[in-house]
Parts: structure tokens; C-alpha cells; sequence
């Protein structure tokens, strides 16, 4: 690394009629190993150090570099390369708190010959990136979010040559209002009308059909809406059933499984609420979890 020395639902008889299928046969207990691991690094509080990086490919942005417990790292076009310095001090470094240099390792997708460090006016060494200092932004809670990317017109998530992650072309404007996409990691996985992943809460059944997700819950997991099944795609009409929740708004379900978007994908196709807690999971086109 090279250094420089710059400074209860009741249920009616109509829903029992309507959901005289579903008898599901599912686990919804069951968990494995590699979902356990990936749900760790979804916990919402920020690391210390900076760990072992990585690349991850962003909707819009394309490749985009994170640290190691997957939090986007962000550059600053005020600060220079050729000599490293920054200049984010005091309240800027509050919002943008810098990356320490210490035990950050090169991970797959990123050149280890790239990565540096420069003196900070405390003492500290900050991680840089192709000469350029690296931050995180305090907005993001959750790993793989990017809510700084373009703040100020100054701020930019970092690619992993060290220039600025710059926007791509959108997902598709024009969705069915259901439909499976194949993801790279997961297989297929079940999204809606604005391309945002879909999940299932193991701690829901789905006979008698009941969701479990309330109160807090509620205010990171959105519950999916009815869709018109006449503009589905990749999903058998019939898996899909109305659920009433217990303050009588109705939720979509898919083979008697309440479905729902995650508050912590922030551009469509992500799938960051895979995994958390072990109990949140995308769901494939005949409802079964995706793992």
C-alpha cells in the first residue's frame, strides 16, 4: 500500500374459502449457513475500519467500491489525487466521515497497486483510492445503499480505478406490475411494476395466511399491493391471493405467502433485504424462497 505524506388476523369464512389451497408444505424455519453470513453484514451501523473492499454492480451506477461490511465509499471533487489531500475537515468530516487506512485490504475487483493512504490534520491515515481520499456518507444505513452519489454536485461513489461511479441507463420503464427477473447471485426472483425485489418473512405462514411483519416492522418492510393479473409475468395467476391485514388494507401474496418491498433498495434490482436477520428472503415466481 503506498503512503503519502500530504496532509392475530381473525379469518372469515370468505378467506378461508379463498384460501382453501393454501397448505403450503414450506419451512419457513429453515435458514442456511451462506444466509446467515450475508445477513451480518446488514446490520445498519457503519464498521470503524475499513476491511477488506470490494466491487458490487449498482443498478445505475455500474461498479461501484465498498468496504468490507459492503458500505459504499464515496470520493470528494474538491480533494486532489496528484498530490493525495483532502479537504473535508470539521462538519464536512462529520457527514462524510473518512475511511481510516488501517487493515483496508484489496479485495476481487479492485488493483491492491491503487490503494494509499494520506495524513490527516489529526494524525490519522485516511484509505485512498488512485491517489483519491475515501469517505463514507452518514445517510447510508444500510450496505449498498448510495444516497450520496451526486450531493452537492461534489460527491461521487467511487469505481474501482479510483474515477467517479457515473449514472447508467435506468431499469426498464415499462414492467409488468409482476414479473420474475433472473439475478445473477439468487436466480430468479420475483419484482413489481418499479423493478424493486419482492420478499417473504419466515416468521409469516402461510396457512392459516397471517403476516407477522407489524408495528415497527412495518417501516422497513412495505407490504406489496394487488396487481391486475392480466399484466403479470412468470407467474402463475392463480398463486396469487389477496390477504387482509389486520387494519383492512389488502396485501398481495404469492401461493398464500404475504409479499413485501424493502425500505433499503434504493434503485430497482437490488436485493439488499436479502438475508436480514435470517429471517428476510426474495421469493421465485412459484413462491418458494430464493437462497
Amino acid at each position: 500500500m503506498r503512503k503519502f505524506a500530504y496532509a392475530p388476523v381473525a379469518i372469515t369464512l370468505a378467506a378461508v374459502l379463498t384460501t382453501a389451497a393454501c397448505g403450503s408444505s414450506q419451512s419457513t424455519a429453515a435458514t442456511t449457513a451462506g444466509s446467515a453470513k450475508r445477513s451480518a453484514s446488514k446490520g445498519g451501523a457503519q464498521p470503524k475500519e475499513a476491511g477488506r473492499l470490494s466491487v458490487w454492480k449498482s443498478a445505475n451506477l455500474g461498479s461501484v467500491v465498498t468496504d468490507g461490511a459492503g458500505f459504499t465509499l464515496y470520493r470528494f471533487d474538491k480533494d486532489t489525487a496528484e498530490p493525495p489531500a483532502s479537504n473535508c475537515a470539521g462538519d464536512c468530516a462529520a457527514t462524510w466521515p473518512p475511511v481510516l487506512a488501517d487493515s483496508a485490504k484489496a479485495g476481487r475487483g479492485l488493483d491492491p497497486s491503487l490503494l494509499g493512504s494520506v495524513e490527516r490534520p489529526d494524525g490519522t491515515r485516511q484509505l485512498t483510492l488512485a491517489g483519491w481520499p475515501l469517505y463514507r456518507y452518514v445517510q447510508d444505513t444500510v450496505p449498498r445503499q448510495t444516497r450520496g452519489q451526486g450531493v452537492g454536485g461534489t460527491w461521487f461513489a467511487g469505481a474501482p480505478d479510483g474515477s467517479k461511479a457515473k449514472q447508467t441507463e435506468s431499469a426498464p420503464k415499462a414492467l409488468p406490475a409482476l414479473s420474475t427477473v433472473e439475478d445473477k447471485e439468487l436466480g430468479e426472483i420475483v419484482r413489481d411494476g418499479k423493478g424493486r425485489t419482492l420478499y417473504r418473512f419466515t416468521k409469516d405462514t402461510a396457512w392459516p395466511m397471517k403476516s407477522n411483519c407489524q408495528g415497527d416492522c412495518l417501516k422497513q418492510w412495505k407490504p406489496a399491493k394487488l396487481v391486475d393479473k392480466k399484466n403479470i409475468k412468470g407467474i402463475a395467476p392463480k398463486l396469487l391471493i389477496k390477504y387482509t391485514r389486520p387494519d383492512g388494507t389488502a396485501q398481495l401474496t404469492i401461493d398464500c405467502w404475504p409479499l413485501y418491498w424493502y425500505t433499503g433498495d434504493e434503485q430497482p434490482g437490488e436485493t439488499n433485504g436479502q438475508g436480514v436477520k435470517g429471517t428476510w428472503f426474495s421469493v421465485r415466481g412459484d413462491g418458494t424462497l430464493a437462497k
